[in-house]
């Protein structure tokens, strides 16, 4: 490295080096970049684009000009960056979607609600709309400061004299460094009428101005609730409201609605809108809607939700609000340079700053029409006398060398002024014939005059915001438009069940043990051949059940979770298909097993469930606890320790007594009395003592009256009287139900309640076996009769018809 390169290297920390950079770079995207000017209401490119046009006379009472062209000059003269950018600001400029009262006017594809981008610029064309000139009037009159563009070629304006509030009616939006700005559009009468009321009412309070201004009037109209957001929003400069699309319900044919939306929130994407909704209809999210139609045409936006016949219009319209942008929360937060600086402002604050810059601009606009109605004055007071004298004047002309020699002779002759002589000796030949002295003496008094209202003007600030006023009237009177949205006081809170948009239809279920589940309509599992449902290999239906799509079902794992499922909740499936493992719509531990399945259409009912693990422990728990308003997720329904598991779930309804049957053939008989209800968490009592090597098998609820079935390993089976059976009291072994045989003893595999009409038939390793011999009850010590000569594993039974 040489000595003068090394004299250049700086030694600094990269903390320093990133902190300085950045900071400077902050800086700039903050002031000169993303935040509005609270006085003009623009960021540095729309300023710069609308002074280019202004510039290069592209102005709304001419011709349409190529948007290139305007691009062009502002990268050329003012804006150093991509034109991409310069042309999306100029086209958002012309979107009388996005701005209350556009400020370019275009010819062309300028882009659409539903975000379909602007063609480009070369094919579209531009001017500034007939406001914008309020924008710029006078600005060559040396209203605001200039400062040298980037390469110091040129000047270009800090900010625009805006003869109307632009940053409150067009509202802004943008995103810097540590600062974000959401100001919403407003309604132009309106807020004109609270800046004159401000001018004339200092001490005035902000609910003084609210009688002006309604709150927010944004382009695409909708309604917007929350007037006590839109107040501290205008207190604080911070507030979060809520806007909603305007929709109606109308009737059409076949006793069927629609839904009408006419007006949908400001910046909401129209045809990303409608997609959502469609998904949901195609998703099943929400029942009842046929068809969803975009039918916006040059007349207005319209969007058409058609529903099927009996759906209930309010009930759809509310959850498509909750869970679609027809309905959104608007965050307004009103961040704009104030004196270089990034300040969060009221509404009252932003009005302030407008009207100061309206008194510095007119004061400005004020000192110039002074300045050069004075110079005009003295030109013609030197032409009034020369006409007294204007023979003499055209003899010395006549007779001086030049120009300057000329000046100075009629200095000398008149004592006329240097810019007087300079006045008379420009004078074109044609003028001396008909300078006519009582036509200068007018234009002399109209200029005094003028002086005069000018100085009154400038010692006077009740003179100064008189002008303003005035001229704020004549904007209002010019460009006022009637308001598009509406206010409404409060934020309605919607409260949505789903069951009510859930249209009512029968349908087939099925539950495995492994946890698949699906629903298939009845037409459809009619239409399937065989009525078996289709599982994976070492899998079982646990229930296989024709309900209504408003039933709930409520499945019982093996470690003691319950599984809450509304039944229009299940996935839709052909009845051939597996289904969808339950844990895709809940959560819940994959080693779980699915044990029980009950469906219930009222949860209100005087009903119990009765639950029995393998270790002997029970537990009574009313239904109406395991209503519940969340279902994402399986929750306890019977605390099971580890080594222990639930087996069974019985759903009962009166008092019953407690048959519980074990391997070995103890049967154990007591009230449920004895059980009282407990919470879902509870671990519940010892319903029996189970010998060494022995385990529980079934449970079963009966009466007095009732017989049960019993079913031996070997095939025997054996019916008993309920009420010969020893009634006792939990928690002990129980008597022996079955004769004790020393080699191959009778083993229970089964039990069962034998109800009128009710088809047995039995599991065994060679398939079902049908059994149509109707059984006599025997008494406890009998091995009952064989009936399969198989291994047997359980009961089969059909339902009853």
């Amino acid at each position: 490295m040489n000595k003068a390169t090394q004299e250049r290297v700086q030694v600094m920390r990269l903390e320093d080096i990133m902190g300085d950079r950045f900071g400077r770079y902050s800086k700039y995207i903050i002031q000169d970049r993303a935040l509005p000017d609270v006085r003009d209401g623009l960021k540095p490119v729309q300023r710069r684009i609308l002074y280019a046009m202004y510039k290069d006379g592209n102005t709304y009472e001419k011709p349409f000009r190529k948007s290139a062209k305007t691009v062009g000059n502002v990268i050329g003269n003012y804006h150093p960056h991509g034109d991409s950018s310069v042309y999306d600001a100029m086209v958002r400029l012309s979107q009388d979607w996005k701005l209350r009262e556009p400020l370019v006017q275009m010819h062309g594809n300028n882009g659409s609600i539903d975000g379909d981008p602007a063609a480009a610029m070369r094919y579209t064309e531009a001017r500034l709309s007939a406001i914008s000139g309020l924008l710029l009037k006078d600005i060559d009159k040396n209203l605001v400061d200039f400062v040298p563009n980037f390469d110091d070629s040129m000047t270009e304006p800090t900010v625009l004299p805006a003869f109307f509030p632009n940053l409150l009616v067009n509202g802004a939006t943008g995103i810097s460094a540590g600062y974000a700005t959401d100001i919403p559009p407003h309604n132009l009468g309106e807020i004109i009428d609270a800046v004159i009321y401000r001018m004339n009412h200092k001490q005035c309070a902000l609910d003084d101005i609210l009688t002006f201004v309604q709150g927010p009037d944004f382009p695409t109209g909708a309604i917007i609730q929350g007037e006590q957001e839109i107040k501290k929003a205008y207190t604080t400069g911070k507030g979060r409201i809520v806007i909603r699309s305007k929709a109606e319900i109308e009737p059409v044919r076949g006793g069927r609605e629609q839904i009408v939306v006419t007006e949908i929130p400001y910046e909401v994407n129209k045809a990303n809108l409608v997609k959502k909704i469609d998904d949901l209809r195609i998703d099943k999210k929400v029942e009842g809607i046929m068809e969803v139609r975009d039918e916006t045409d040059r007349n207005g936006l319209r969007i058409v939700i058609e529903l099927k016949k009996d759906v209930k219009s309010e009930i759809v319209l509310n959850y498509l609000f909750k869970n679609t942008d027809l309905q959104i929360s608007y965050n307004i937060n009103m961040v704009a340079i104030h004196n270089k600086r990034p300040v969060l402002m009221g509404l009252m604050d932003l009005i302030d700053a407008y009207i100061q810059h309206q008194k510095e601009v007119v004061t400005n606009r004020s000192n110039f029409d002074l300045k050069r109605a004075r110079e005009r004055q003295h030109i013609v007071e030197g032409l009034i006398k020369m006409v007294s004298v204007l023979d003499e004047v055209v003899q010395i002309i006549r007779h001086s060398k030049d120009k300057a020699d000329a000046k100075k002779n009629l200095i000398q002759a008149f004592g006329f002024s240097e810019r007087q002589a300079e006045a008379i000796v420009m004078l074109q030949l044609y003028r001396l014939t008909n300078t006519d002295v009582t036509a200068l003496e007018k234009e002399n008094e109209e200029l005094t005059k003028t002086i005069q209202e000018l100085t009154a003007i400038l010692s006077s600030e009740t003179k100064l915001l008189k002008v303003i006023q005035d001229e704020l009237k004549q904007v209002k009177k010019q460009f006022e438009t009637p308001r598009r949205s509406v206010i409404q006081k409060h934020i309605q809170e919607i409260k949505i069940d789903e069951t009510d948009m859930v249209v009512k239809e029968d349908v087939m279920v099925a539950i495995t043990k492994d946890g698949y589940v699906k629903r298939t309509s009845l037409r459809s599992y009619n239409a399937t051949k065989s009525d078996t449902s289709t599982m994976k290999e070492g899998d079982e239906l646990v229930a296989k059940l024709q309900l209504d799509t408003l039933q709930t079902l409520v499945m019982f794992t093996n470690r003691g979770s319950f599984i809450y499922l509304p039944v229009f909740k299940l996935p839709e499936f052909k009845w051939k298909d597996i289904g969808q493992h339950v844990s895709n719509l809940v959560t819940m531990d994959s080693e779980e097993k699915i044990i029980a399945v009950h469906a219930v259409s009222n949860f209100k009912t005087e009903e119990y469930f009765f639950f029995t693990t393998a270790s002997g422990m029970v537990k009574k728990t009313r239904l109406s606890d395991l209503e519940v308003t969340r279902y994402n997720r399986a929750m306890v329904a019977m605390s099971v320790k580890e080594d222990d598991e639930l087996i069974s779930v019985i759903r009962c309804t009166f008092m019953n007594d407690v048959i519980m049957v074990t391997k070995n053939g103890y049967l154990l008989k007591f009230s449920d009395d004895e059980i009282t209800p407990t919470g879902l968490k509870a671990m519940g009592v010892k319903g029996i003592q189970l010998g060494s090597g022995d385990q529980l098998i079934k449970v079963v609820l009966a009466s007095v009256n009732d017989e049960i079935l019993l079913l031996t390993q070997r095939g025997n089976i054996k019916k008993l009287k309920v009420k010969d059976i020893a009634l006792s009291t939990r928690n002990k072994k129980g008597c022996l139900g079955i004769k004790t045989i020393k080699s191959n003893p009778h083993q229970f595999v089964d039990c069962i309640k034998v109800l009128p009409k009710q088809e047995v038939s039995i599991l065994t390793i060679d398939g079902i076996t049908k059994l149509n011999t109707i059984l006599k009850p025997v008494d406890l010590n009998s091995v009952g009769t064989n009936m399969v000569d198989a291994e047997v594993f359980k009961f089969v039974v059909e339902d009853i018809e």
